[in-house]
C-alpha cells in the first residue's frame, strides 16, 4: 500500500510545541477485511451526514431562511406548521454545519498531525461522533500515531537535523536523535541470512549489469509534513523487513556523504546522502542507475558516481544492479550543512575496558560487569538504581519496625532484631547488596534538584525532559523535549541543543537543594552499551505501549512499579497498578494502589485529569513543570503513573488515548502492555523480546532491558512484608517454633567456661584481642572483613563481601587472595576446626569461638530479661550491669573516613541505640524496685550517652528525678529537656508527663530563660 502523505508544506517559524528531532518513518499497517468494512462504512455515514443531509434539505424543503429583511409584520402573522419546519430546519442546518466543522477539525488534525485536535465549541457528542468515524475510515491509510498526539506529531524543521556534528554525536545515546553504536556483531542473524541470499541472486540475476559496475543506490529525502526518512522505513519498502536496516547500514557506514559528513550511527541520517542498498533491493520508486534515470540530474548523478569510489565494490567486491530512489521525484533538497567528518573510536576490547572500569572512583556495581554471579539473581545485580532504591526502603521498614516495637506498638513484639531472610528472599537481598549503586542515586538526586534550583533562580521554567542518559563514567545527560536556551552552569549542552550535561565530577560538588524534585516520573528502563536509560513516563505525549510475551511484560512492568515506589530522586507520587502487581503494595503503601479492571480506571483517571486540568489552570501554569520551581510548589504536581498490564480492547484503547492526550502536561504518564505491536493511540511503542531486549526501533532504541522475574518479585516483596510489624514469624508472641521473638541470631556462652579464643570490640573504638596484627597494608582491609562478618552471624555471601570492601569492583582472583588471607590470619579452633568456614549455602560464617562485645552484649540482654534473670532478681541485675559496661559509645567510633560505606546499607544504627536504651529501663527499673533513685539515674545517663534521642529514657529519668524528692532538680532537668528540644519544642507526651510531675515547669521555663 502507498503510503500517506501529508501536504502541508515545511515553515520556516520554529514550532513552539516540543519537537521530535530524530527522523521518524511512517510505519505501514497491514489492515485486516475488518478493517475496510470499518472504514467503508464511516465513509458512506460521513457521505451520508456531510453531504446528504443538505442536499435533502436544499431539495425537500429548501431554503428556510427569508428572503428579506425582518420587519414588524413578522410578529403578527400566525403560527402555522410551516413555520415550525422552518425553525426545525434551522436548526437541522446548523447542527449539520456544527458537524461539518468538527470533521475538518479532525481531518486537520489527523493527517496534519500537529497534536491534539481543536475543540468546536458546544460539540462534545458532534465532535466524538466525527473523530471516530475518521479514524475508522484513516485507520486503513494511516499510523496509529496520526490519531493521538504522538512523537511522531512533534515536528520537526529540517535545520533540526542539520546542526549537531557527528563528532558530538557520538558521545552519548539517545531516544529520538540518539547515536548508537552498531557493531556488525549485534546484526540480526535472520537480516544477515536475507542479505547475503540476495546478494547472491543479484550476482546470478545481473551479473551483467555487475560486469560494469552497475550498484543499487538509494538517496535519502527531505522530511515532508511529518514524515521523515529512516533506514528502517527504506528497508521495509525495498527490502521487505525493517529490521534489514542494520544491512543498509554496514554497507554505508564511515563512508563520505555528498556533504562531507559521514554515516556513523543508523538513526543518524539526512536529506540528500546516498545509500548503497543490498543486491535484492526491489521496489516501484527505484530508478535505475546511471543509464536509465532520466529524473536524476547530473549533479546527483556525479555525486552517486563519487560515492560509489568509497565502497568494498570500487575494489571489486560490488554486489548487484545499479539503482537510485528517488521517491515521487521530488525536487533534490538543500545539501546539508558541511561537518567535519569524524572516524569512529576503535574497538576496545570489553574485558579490559571492564577491568579499567573497575578501577574508577564510584563506578557502577561490579556484579553488573561480573558474568559469574554466584547463584544471586541476575535481575537484581545489574539494576544497580532499582536495587538501591529498594535496599533503601527495606531498611527504612525495618527502623520504622523496630521502633514501633520498641514504643509498644505492635503487642508482644519487643524484639529488636527483624527476621532473617533464608531462600530465596536472602538470595534477594545478597543480590541488592550486591547491587546496589546509593551514590548514582544521590548524585542523580543531587543533580536534578540542583538544576531545578538554578533555573529557579534566574527564573526560568523547567525544560520537558523526554530522557536522562547516566553514562559509565558517572556523567548525567537529560534530553530535552526541545531546545530550552543555554543550561545554567555547570551543566553545558551535550551532543546537540537538546542536550543538557553534568559531568560526574560538578555533580559531585553539589549540596542540597531545598527544592522539589523537578523529574519524579524517571524510571530505568535498561542499558545501551555502558550506558542506562531513564525514561521520564510523566512526560510522553501520551501513551507508551509495551509488547511481548505476557511474562516478559509483567517482569518490566514489576521493575518499573518497584522502582518508581522506592526511588530516591522523587518526593511523592501515586503509582496506579491495573490487574496486576496487587502483592507490590507493601513495597510502598503510600505510593501504590491498584485497580481490577479499566473501568475503574477510566472514572478515576478522568476525574483527576480534570481536577489537574482545572488546578493548573487555577493557578496560572501551562504545565506541572511551572508548578515545582518556585514558591508554587504543591502535592498536586506530584506526577500520577499507570501502569496497565492487560491490553485494552480497541474501543478502550481509544477511551485510553483520548484521556492520555493532555497527559503529559499535567504530570500523568500511562504504560500499557500489549501483546501485538499496534495499539491504538500509542505514542511510542516498544517491544521485550524473550532474550531480555528492549526495542523501539521507530525512536531508534534497542536495550538490554531491565527486568524483575516473578521468582525475584515475590522474593523482594517477602523482605519488606516480613519486615512490617504484625506479619511474619517475628509478630508471634511466641517468636515462631522454639525461640522467642527477641532472641538475637547468635547466643554467646557468658560463663567463665565460654571465653572466646577471637574476641572483637565493635561498640566504640575497634579493638580484637586473640589475633595478631596483621601487616600495616592489609590491617584494614581484613580487620573491615571480619566487621562485616562479625554483624552477620547467620552468613554473608563472598558477592557481599567484595562488594562491600571495594565498592568500584575487583577482580575474583584478588577477592579470593583476600579471604585466603583471612582465613589464615583468624587461624583455627584447638580441634582442628577453621574459624572462617562456608556454609552449604555458600555464604562465609564464623565459628563460635569468634564473637564481639555485641554478641555478648545481645546474649547479657536476652538472659536478664528472657532467661536466668527472669527468675532470679539478683542474676539480673548483674547481667543488665555488665551489659551496660560494655557501652563504650557508637558503633566502630574510630573508624577510618571512606571505609565502612556499607553501614549504610545496614541497620545496626538503630539496632544498637535501641538495644542500649532498653537495658538502660530494665536496670533503672531494677534499681527503682529498690528505691535507689541515684542508681536508676546513673543508668539511664549512661544510656543516653549512646541513645539520646530515645525519649523512653527521658521519660524515665523525669520519674527517677521526681522519686528523689527535689523540685529544683527536677526543674533544671525541665530547662535542660527544653533547651534540647529546640525549635521544635517538647513532644505532647514529654508535656503531658511533665505537667503531671512538675505543673509549675512552664513558668520555671520561663523564668529561667
Amino acid at each position: 500500500m502507498p503510503r500517506r502523505r501529508t501536504t502541508s508544506s515545511s515553515s520556516s517559524t520554529a514550532p513552539s510545541a516540543p519537537r521530535n528531532r530524530t527522523p521518524q518513518p511512517v510505519r505501514v499497517r497491514r489492515r485486516s477485511f475488518g478493517d475496510f468494512v470499518k472504514a467503508f462504512l464511516a465513509f458512506v455515514v460521513l457521505l451520508v451526514l456531510v453531504v446528504g443531509v443538505p442536499l435533502a434539505l436544499a431539495t425537500q424543503i429548501g431554503w428556510p431562511l427569508p428572503d428579506g429583511a425582518p420587519s414588524l409584520d413578522w410578529l403578527q402573522r400566525e403560527i402555522t406548521v410551516q413555520t415550525f419546519l422552518h425553525i426545525l430546519t434551522v436548526i437541522v442546518w446548523f447542527a449539520w454545519a456544527q458537524f461539518t466543522a468538527c470533521v475538518l477539525v479532525e481531518v486537520k488534525a489527523a493527517l496534519s498531525g500537529v497534536g491534539v485536535p481543536g475543540r468546536v465549541p458546544g460539540s462534545g457528542p458532534s465532535q466524538l461522533l466525527a473523530r471516530q468515524l475518521v479514524a475508522a475510515l484513516l485507520l486503513v491509510g494511516a499510523t496509529a500515531a496520526s490519531l493521538t498526539p504522538g512523537l511522531s506529531q512533534l515536528g520537526q524543521s529540517l535545520e533540526g537535523n542539520q546542526q549537531p556534528s557527528v563528532a558530538a554525536a557520538q558521545q552519548t545515546p539517545g531516544i529520538f536523535a540518539q547515536q548508537q553504536e552498531q557493531a556488525a556483531a549485534t546484526a540480526n542473524a535472520l537480516a544477515e541470512q536475507a542479505g547475503q541470499a540476495g546478494q547472491d541472486a543479484a550476482r546470478a540475476d545481473g551479473g551483467a549489469s555487475a560486469a560494469h559496475g552497475d550498484t543499487k543506490y538509494y538517496r535519502i529525502q527531505p522530511p515532508e509534513g511529518r514524515h521523515h526518512d529512516s533506514l528502517w522505513e527504506v528497508a521495509e519498502r525495498h527490502l521487505g523487513d525493517g529490521r534489514r536496516y542494520k544491512e543498509i547500514f554496514e554497507l554505508n557506514k564511515d563512508r563520505v556523504q555528498p556533504d562531507g559528513s559521514r554515516l556513523s550511527e543508523a538513526s543518524l541520517i539526512r536529506p540528500g546522502w546516498i545509500m548503497e542498498m543490498p543486491g535484492d533491493a526491489r521496489g516501484g520508486e527505484l530508478v535505475e542507475m546511471p543509464d536509465e534515470a532520466p529524473n536524476v540530474s547530473e549533479q546527483v548523478q556525479q555525486q552517486i558516481s563519487d560515492y560509489a569510489k568509497s565502497g568494498d565494490h570500487a575494489q571489486g567486491s560490488g554486489s548487484g544492479d545499479a539503482q537510485v530512489s528517488l521517491p515521487e521525484q521530488r525536487p533534490a533538497p538543500t545539501p546539508a550543512n558541511p561537518v567535519t567528518p569524524v572516524t569512529p573510536a576503535p574497538h576496545v576490547d570489553r574485558e579490559s575496558a571492564d577491568r579499567e572500569h573497575a578501577d574508577r572512583e564510584h563506578a557502577a556495581p561490579a556484579a553488573a560487569r561480573d558474568g559469574h554471579s554466584f547463584g544471586l539473581p541476575e535481575a537484581l545485580l545489574a539494576a544497580p538504581l532499582l536495587a538501591a532504591g529498594l535496599l533503601g526502603a527495606l531498611g527504612r521498614r525495618r527502623r520504622q519496625a523496630m521502633w514501633q516495637s520498641a514504643l509498644g506498638a505492635v503487642g508482644g513484639r519487643r524484639g529488636m532484631e527483624p527476621p532473617t531472610p533464608t531462600g530465596d528472599a536472602q538470595d534477594a537481598q545478597d543480590a541488592l547488596l550486591v547491587g546496589a549503586d546509593p551514590e548514582g542515586v544521590r548524585l542523580l538526586d543531587r543533580s536534578l534538584r540542583g538544576l531545578a534550583a538554578s533555573l529557579a533562580a534566574e527564573s526560568r521554567p523547567l525544560p520537558v525532559v523526554y530522557a536522562a542518559w547516566m553514562s559509565g563514567n558517572g556523567d548525567l545527560h537529560l534530553q530535552l523535549a526541545q531546545p530550552a536556551g543555554k543550561p545554567p552552569a555547570p551543566w553545558q549542552h551535550g551532543q546537540d541543543q537538546t542536550f543538557w550535561m553534568l559531568a560526574r565530577a560538578d555533580a559531585e560538588r553539589y549540596e542540597e537543594a531545598e527544592t522539589a524534585a523537578p523529574y519524579p516520573g524517571l524510571v530505568s528502563l535498561g542499558t545501551m552499551d555502558d550506558s542506562r536509560l531513564l525514561l521520564n513516563l510523566e512526560a510522553v505525549p501520551g501513551i507508551v505501549s509495551l509488547g511481548g510475551a505476557e511474562a516478559d511484560r509483567a517482569a518490566v512492568f514489576a521493575s518499573v512499579a518497584a522502582e518508581l515506589a522506592t526511588n530516591g530522586w522523587s518526593d511523592r507520587m501515586t503509582i496506579t497498578l491495573v490487574g496486576f502487581g496487587d502483592d507490590l503494595t507493601p513495597l510502598a503503601p503510600n505510593r501504590i494502589r491498584h485497580l481490577d479492571g479499566f473501568e475503574d480506571l477510566f472514572e478515576t483517571m478522568s476525574a483527576e485529569t480534570r481536577q489537574r486540568r482545572g488546578a493548573l489552570g487555577a493557578a496560572g501554569h501551562d504545565s506541572v513543570l511551572t508548578g515545582r520551581t518556585g514558591p508554587a510548589q504543591h502535592t498536586r504536581w506530584a506526577p500520577h503513573l499507570v501502569l496497565l498490564a492487560a491490553q485494552p480492547s480497541d474501543d478502550d484503547a481509544l477511551r485510553l488515548a483520548e484521556l492520555a492526550a493532555d497527559a503529559g502536561r499535567l504530570g500523568i504518564g500511562y504504560l500499557v502492555g500489549t501483546g501485538g505491536t499496534d495499539l491504538p493511540g500509542a505514542a511510542w511503542e516498544m517491544e521485550i523480546t524473550g532474550g531480555g531486549r528492549l526495542l523501539a526501533p521507530l525512536l531508534g532504541l534497542e536495550l538490554d532491558a531491565q527486568m524483575l522475574p516473578a521468582a525475584q518479585r515475590r522474593a523482594v516483596v517477602e523482605l519488606f512484608t516480613d519486615a512490617d510489624p504484625g506479619s511474619g514469624p517475628g509478630s508471634d508472641p511466641e517468636g515462631g517454633p522454639g525461640r522467642p521473638a527477641n532472641a538475637p541470631p547468635f547466643l554467646v556462652d557468658i560463663s567463665e567456661q565460654g571465653r572466646p579464643a577471637v574476641y572483637a570490640r565493635l561498640v566504640g573504638s575497634y579493638e580484637i584481642i586473640g589475633l595478631d596484627t596483621p601487616d600495616g597494608e592489609r590491617s584494614a582491609l581484613l580487620h573491615e572483613a571480619l566487621a562485616l562478618l562479625l554483624l552477620h552471624r547467620e552468613g554473608v555471601h563472598p558477592r557481599v563481601l567484595s562488594s562491600a570492601l571495594w565498592p568500584r569492583g575487583v577482580t575474583a582472583d584478588v577477592r579470593d587472595a583476600l579471604l585466603e588471607r583471612l582465613r589464615t590470619w583468624l587461624g583455627t579452633d584447638p580441634d582442628g576446626t577453621p574459624r572462617l568456614a562456608t556454609d552449604a549455602t555458600g555464604r562465609l560464617t564464623l565459628a563460635k569461638s569468634v564473637v564481639s562485645d555485641l554478641d555478648v552484649l545481645r546474649s547479657l540482654y536476652y538472659e536478664a530479661t528472657q532467661g536466668r534473670g527472669v527468675d532470679s532478681r539478683q542474676v539480673r541485675g548483674r547481667l543488665l550491669t555488665d551489659a551496660l559496661v560494655l557501652v563504650r559509645g557508637p558503633l566502630l567510633a574510630d573508624r577510618p573516613e571512606g571505609r565502612y560505606r556499607w553501614l549504610t546499607h545496614e541497620i545496626i544504627d538503630a539496632q544498637l541505640p535501641l538495644l542500649v536504651a532498653d537495658t538502660g529501663l530494665a536496670l533503672s527499673e531494677f534499681h527503682l524496685e529498690r528505691d535507689r533513685a541515684e542508681k536508676a539515674i546513673e543508668a539511664l545517663n549512661a544510656a543516653l550517652r549512646t541513645a539520646p534521642a530515645d525519649e523512653r529514657l527521658w521519660h524515665e529519668l523525669l520519674r527517677a528525678t521526681h522519686t528523689t524528692g527535689d523540685p529544683d532538680r527536677l526543674r533544671a532537668l525541665a530547662a535542660d529537656l527544653v533547651d534540647r528540644s529546640g525549635a521544635r519544642g517538647l513532644p505532647p507526651r514529654t508535656e503531658a508527663l511533665l505537667d503531671e510531675l512538675l505543673p509549675t515547669w512552664r513558668e520555671s521555663v520561663s523564668a529561667a530563660g
